[in-house]
Formats: C-alpha cells, sequence, structure tokens
C-alpha cells in the first residue's frame, strides 16, 4: 500500500516580501515534490499564497487587511497560483487538482466525506491534490486561521505516514534564532507542552499569516491524529526527501498515538459543542486513563442546551478541556440525575442509555492520553 505524505508551503516560501508569486521558488518546490511522487509516494500539497499572490494584481500596495480586499485578491491569486503549479509539475509529467476547503466543510461530516473520496480518486490516477482555504467565500469567523492547521486536519483525514510544514526556519528553537544568536534548536520534541506555546512567536513575515505557534497547533492535531510531523526549511536539492528519511533541516515531532477513525476526527476537530459538563477526579481519571464512559455519577455541572445525539465538551473541576462526545441526555435529564449512581438515574428517569457519554462516542483531547 502506497504511503501518504502530506506537505504544506507557505506565503513567505512562495512569495517576495512585497507579494506577487516567485516562481523560481514554485519550480523549486514542484521538483522536491515530483520527486517524493516518483519514489512511490501518494503526494499531497496544501499551499497557502493566494491572496499574497493576487494582491499586487489588484493594485493594493500592500497585504489588504479588510476582508472583502483579501477575498478579492485571493480570487486572482488562485487562479495565478495554480497556473504556476500546473505549470511547473507538468514539466515532471504530473498532473495537478484543486481542492478548495473551509472549517464548515471539515464541520459537515457528509461534505468531509466527499472530499475525502475525490481526495483519494485524485491520489489513485497519480495526480497532486494541491489544497488550499477557500478565502473567497470564508469569512473571518470561520476561517482556520492559517493553513497550518488545514495541513494538520488533512493529513489526519487521509491518515499520512507523515505532515511536512515548510517555513523560512529551520525548525522550532528556544527563541528567535533572528534575535538572539545563542537560541537552541529543538530537534525532537514528543510532547506539545505549554512551554512550546510560550516560546513560539508571531508571524514571521510580512505576507504570512502563520507563525510558530500556529505551527504548533498544528503539530497537537496531527500528533492527536497518529500522524508524526516535521517542521523545518527546505532549500536545496534533495531536501524534501531528506526530512522525510528522518534528516531534515528542522524539528521533528514524534507520536505513540494511532491514527483516528474518521468518526472520532470529526468528533474531536470539527464539531460544534451544544453544551458543556462538569466532571469530578474519578470520572476524569475513568475517561482519559481507565477508557470507561462517563456516567451521571461524575457529572458536578451542566451548561449550555443540548439533546441525545449532540456533541459536548467535558471540562475537569478546574475548567480544563478534557475531551468531547455525544451525548445520550437532555439537559433536564442530566440535570436531574447528576451525581446519582446508576440505580438511582433508573428509579428517576427513562433513558435510552445509561451512559452519558459512551466510550465508544467519546474522544480525550490530549496528545498525553490514549482515546
Amino acid at each position: 500500500m502506497q504511503q501518504t505524505i502530506v506537505i504544506k508551503i507557505g506565503s513567505s516560501s512562495l512569495t517576495s516580501d512585497e507579494g506577487g508569486l516567485n516562481r523560481s521558488k514554485i519550480v523549486f518546490f514542484a521538483s522536491e515534490l515530483s520527486q517524493l511522487h516518483k519514489q512511490g509516494y501518494q503526494v499531497l500539497l496544501v499551499t497557502s499564497g493566494a491572496v499574497a499572490a493576487g494582491f499586487r494584481e489588484m493594485g493594493y500596495i500592500t497585504r489588504p487587511k479588510l476582508l472583502h480586499e483579501k477575498q478579492a485578491s485571493a480570487s486572482v491569486g488562485q487562479a495565478l497560483l495554480m497556473q504556476a503549479y500546473h505549470e511547473a509539475f507538468a514539466a515532471h509529467g504530473i498532473g495537478v487538482a484543486q481542492i478548495l476547503l473551509t472549517r464548515s466543510d471539515f464541520s459537515n461530516r457528509k461534505r468531509i466525506h466527499n472530499a475525502s473520496m475525490t481526495i483519494e480518486e485524485l491520489l489513485r490516477h497519480g495526480m497532486i491534490p494541491i489544497i488550499n482555504e477557500n478565502d473567497t467565500v470564508v469569512v473571518d469567523e470561520l476561517k482556520f486561521g492559517d493553513n497550518d492547521t488545514l495541513s494538520a486536519l488533512v493529513a489526519n483525514l487521509v491518515r499520512a505516514k507523515q505532515l511536512v510544514i515548510l517555513t523560512d526556519i529551520d525548525g522550532l528553537y528556544t527563541e528567535d534564532p533572528r534575535h538572539n544568536p545563542n537560541a537552541q534548536r529543538l530537534n525532537l520534541v514528543t510532547q506539545i507542552s505549554e512551554d512550546l506555546f510560550r516560546i513560539a512567536g508571531g508571524s514571521g513575515s510580512s505576507v504570512g499569516t502563520g507563525g510558530m505557534r500556529s505551527k504548533i497547533e498544528a503539530a497537537r492535531i496531527a500528533m492527536r491524529g497518529g500522524v508524526p510531523l516535521f517542521i523545518g526549511r527546505v532549500m536545496e536539492d534533495g531536501d524534501l526527501s531528506l526530512a522525510i528519511e528522518g534528516k531534515g533541516k528542522g524539528t521533528y515531532f514524534e507520536t505513540n498515538e494511532h491514527n483516528l477513525p474518521v468518526k472520532k476526527q470529526w468528533l474531536g476537530f470539527h464539531s460544534s459543542p451544544q453544551g458543556r459538563i462538569t466532571v469530578d477526579a474519578g470520572a476524569e481519571h475513568a475517561l482519559i486513563v481507565g477508557g470507561k464512559s462517563l456516567l451521571p455519577a461524575g457529572v458536578t455541572e451542566i451548561t449550555g442546551d443540548f439533546h441525545p445525539g449532540d456533541v459536548v465538551e467535558v471540562v475537569n473541576l478546574d475548567q480544563q478541556t478534557i475531551g468531547r462526545g455525544v451525548v445520550n441526555y437532555t439537559k433536564w435529564q442530566l440535570q436531574a440525575v447528576a451525581g446519582l449512581s446508576t440505580e438511582e438515574v433508573q428509579k428517576r428517569i427513562e433513558v435510552n442509555r445509561i451512559e452519558v457519554i459512551h466510550r465508544d462516542e467519546w474522544i480525550t483531547l490530549s496528545v498525553h492520553k490514549q482515546v
């Protein structure tokens, strides 16, 4: 069975600081991805750069700030971007296809299933799907914020062997190496901690939207989905192959998790919780360590308005999110029996299942724990 690699390339790697596509960079990256393709990998490309490629064509002096200006720039730039990719990959005898996604596509199980089937068919025919956020129609409230997150979600969706996020810095450092020459690179990360987020900086260039912090968040999502990650720089011929082989110029993020089924991916990363349930320490331990279902006895507080089949967020006594699940109770039913034993629950109300959330309908949202 062929292994799938997802490559994410950001705006700063494809355009000049002033905006506009850098054709030589696109030709270089197409060559690098083509090498992987010819080695037998199924290759997906998650690209940024539409707004950066188009705003100069629109006549803007700098990257626009207003939503309608960014969307107009993206509509121009996306065509330019795909034309450049088509020409660059055609030189290697490889066809490409465009897929534009929004967060709402992922939140709709039918739509993301259809997207998955399309990607699978394209890969089966030897094409390289090129995925970008649909900037032309998406509103700020529903944006991924950057394509780092999009790439992690795509990598989980296709159960990739590896996700590679290319940037203009060769990995994650203890401090910004551009400002502190004594900063040390982290070559291997096995857990995402708050310390990692604290050392991650802001946006790295005037044409991009994602800094190292967004890449750490992408690593968290990918690792939780069972996909190892590389964040680093590809500057010379063969660098991308070296990154896949574990010899790249950057930081590797390893995970002991297994690939998540699509259902649990949707539950953990795409669903919209309709309420929040607070649980005691015993229930928290049972859910994230014991692999147990959530029973009414462990519930201490309920907020929101939900019904059986809705997704709810579950938090511990410190109000830290520990996971999500599909609830079997209405809000009023759960309020009536919270903290009670199973025997008492059965005396008070009638429910189809005694579990508030069954373990098969649950996902733990921590890279340190098992589902």
